[in-house]
């Protein structure tokens, strides 16, 4: 593989990238990223969040499409699923998801140019396994019969679904010109006040199981790590804003029913 030498080298890749989603984890309980509802001028230059958005996203979306292309297992079965579920998620978060969004918000280019890093080095990671150091014919026509594609399956496409409902309630609570904060409701969000990081959690679980791959697992690694915290800032917030109706709802923050 053009980035790496050998899998040993992959491995290694994958257990650092493992290590720095723990360090990031314990920092965003500390740090609150400055975007979206905590948007702060202190990270510096912004852009629209419209163009943040597809230029932080689309990255891993144009990786993941180079690193198939130049592999030479393009066209196995299983192997080809995987890149379509992956790329249908980051084509959505790409092309997609940013023109719905409403209003002028603004987003930091510091937080955009970290966003980008990061999946780089997740195409990298998912890429490099899928198309490069997963077992020869690991993911050939028999892996369709396997449980944990199912399972994964299932899930992904639950959490998918969750995410882009949850996405949609979320942009219903303001009419156009409206500046004010409205706690979200329907959905998932009768049980927690990030519905939508929800979804995505349970999504790249279900990536990591469909894939049964250590490259899966740390994506969803990550996506723990950077949602968790956020949700627990976002219902800390909506703490001091909507306290009563949260405690009369007993929402928890990302995990229903638990946290």
């Amino acid at each position: 593989m053009l980035f790496f030498h050998n899998a040993g080298d992959f491995n290694a890749f994958l257990y650092v990238m493992t290590v720095i989603a723990v360090a990031v984890f314990v920092a965003l309980y500390f740090v609150k990223a400055g975007y979206g509802l905590f948007y702060n001028k202190k990270w510096g230059w912004t852009l629209p969040n419209k163009i943040g958005w597809v230029l932080m996203e689309a990255p891993v979306f144009l990786m993941m499409t180079y690193l198939w292309i130049r592999s030479d297992r393009m066209f196995e079965p299983a192997a080809l699923f995987l890149f379509l579920m992956f790329q249908l998620h980051y084509f959505q978060r790409s092309f997609v998801f940013p023109f719905l969004i409403k209003g002028r918000g603004r987003m930091p280019l510091s937080i955009i140019l970290m966003a980008v890093i990061f999946n780089v080095c997740n195409a990298l990671m998912q890429g490099g396994w899928i198309f490069y150091f997963a077992p020869a014919d690991m993911y050939s026509w028999s892996w369709f019969y396997m449980p944990q594609f199912w399972i994964g399956l299932i899930l992904f496409f639950t959490g998918m679904y969750v995410n882009i409902d949850s996405d949609r309630r979320i942009r219903g609570l303001r009419k156009e010109g409206d500046t004010k904060h409205y706690l979200p409701h329907g959905g998932m969000f009768r049980y927690v006040t990030s519905a939508n990081y929800f979804g995505e959690l349970v999504e790249w679980i279900g990536f990591a199981v469909m894939s049964w791959s250590f490259a899966g697992a740390v994506f969803a690694i990550w996506t723990f790590a950077n949602l968790v915290p956020r949700a627990n800032s976002i219902y800390e917030k909506y703490k001091l804003e909507f306290g009563e109706q949260m405690c009369k709802q007993k929402l928890k923050r990302i995990i229903p029913f638990v946290y």
